[in-house]
């Protein structure tokens, strides 16, 4: 079995778990167009999906790489994208309630997609602003979700 199948065999599994658990929210008897059960679970149905189309990918032409130990030093290079990305996800949840939602998610998108060498400032800058807009005011105007507005007047 290869890593990909046993890595989507595992994550299927969680799926599933998490899958029940989506399920086992209650509905509220207040009326919603959205209820609180929704994302969890389009969140786990879009996770086992995935889960589904990695066991069936096939395998590309790129060599596998044997059980050899790796030079320490040449780890960082692949490591890097992970840690900055997982430190800035932590530094955008700390921000998120002072500069809001729209602030934060601008300031996580740009910063994001300049490391991951996008350079075309112009474009970046009105993606990550347009988007956590249209997300700020979908949620809150239309489905009556709170998201924190930090700085910002509305």
């Amino acid at each position: 079995m290869t890593a990909n199948r046993l890595l989507a065999l595992v994550t299927g599994i969680l799926s599933l778990a998490y899958l029940y658990g989506a399920f086992q929210i209650p509905v509220f008897p207040i009326p919603r167009p959205v209820d609180s059960d929704a994302f969890p679970k389009l969140l786990g149905a879009v996770m086992l999906g995935l889960s589904i189309w990695l066991y069936f990918e096939k395998e590309g032409s790129a060599p596998v790489a044997s059980g050899d130990e790796e030079d320490p030093r040449s780890a960082w290079p692949r490591w890097q994208p992970v840690v900055v990305t997982a430190l800035a996800v932590a530094l955008y949840a700390g921000l998120l309630a002072w500069l809001g939602f729209v602030l934060a998610s601008f300031l996580l998108t740009a910063a994001l997609t300049w490391f991951y060498g996008y350079r075309r400032h112009t474009i970046n800058a009105v993606v990550a602003l347009t988007v956590p807009l249209g997300l700020y005011l979908i949620m809150t105007r239309l489905m009556n979700i709170h998201l924190p507005a930090g700085v910002l007047p509305f």
